[in-house]
Formats: C-alpha cells, structure tokens, sequence
C-alpha cells in the first residue's frame, strides 16, 4: 500500500500565525476575535517545533490584521510571528510586540472589581519582564497573570 498524504491547501491571501504555544491555540482564536467569522480557517495544534517542543498554527484566509489586534496576541504567544500572504507568497513577516495596554479583552482576577459587577470595559497596563507577562488593573489595582483572564 502507497503511503497516504493530507496535505493542507496553501493560502492564496491571508495571514498565518505561527508559534503559538499549542496550549493557547484556542486562546488566540477568542483574543483575535476569530470565532464566527466567514473565513476559512486552517487550524494545526501540537505540531513540532524545534524551539517550544510543541507549536499551534492558524491559517485565515483573506484576513489581515491590524498591529493592535496582533500584538493581544503576545499575552498569550510572545513568540509568535505573523506571515502575511498574498498571491501564494509572503510578502511579510513580523513578531508581534507585547502592547503597553489593553481594553475589553481579559477580565479581571478581582471578584469585587466594578468591571465584574458593571458594564464596564477592563482596561490593563501590561508588565512584562522576560517571559512572565502580568496585568494591572486600572480600576482596581489588582496585578493578575495571563493564565484563566481571557
């Protein structure tokens, strides 16, 4: 027996991001805002990876982002980069940077915070130092960690 293929179709126009940690895979679609849409998503999780082991991948057609949208991204993947494609080709290739703040995407760990009692966007100051990423809140003043916020 001939040995057998599933080959994933290459993106016309889109973007790819790779280096997601595949534990966050599920993670990036909400914080992207991704689930729902139209487009055809390619989704791959616990795919090798010489650096981290294991690596999620995900693959939006016709979709391109902004660098805010992107750089939520690095709450949960600072690694990751972006490939932009158009016409089968890339045509760029980027990191994402870790923002400065960020609006209405996490919650709060503060069960008595007002964003969790009114409706009300969180807002965080993000700090970084290395790999470890924590969240201050503006409302509350509570610093939290990236796991369980999104």
């Amino acid at each position: 027996m001939g040995n057998k293929e599933l080959v994933v179709s290459a993106l016309e126009n889109g973007t790819v991001l790779d280096h997601i940690p595949a534990e966050n895979v599920y993670k990036a679609l909400n914080i992207l805002n991704l689930k729902g849409i139209e487009n055809q998503i390619t989704i791959g999780i616990n795919l090798a990876s010489k650096a981290h082991g294991k690596k999620g991948i995900i693959k939006i057609e016709n979709k391109f982002f902004e660098n805010d949208e992107l750089n939520k991204l690095a709450l949960l993947a600072p690694d990751a980069t972006v490939n932009v494609i158009r016409n089968f080709k890339v045509v760029e290739k980027k990191k994402i940077d870790m923002p400065e703040e960020i609006i209405g995407v996490a919650r709060c760990m503060n069960p008595k915070c007002v964003t969790n009692h009114q409706p009300i966007k969180t807002r965080f100051t993000v700090k970084a130092k290395g790999k470890e990423v924590s969240l201050l809140c503006h409302f509350c003043e509570k610093i939290s960690d990236t796991k369980g916020i999104f």
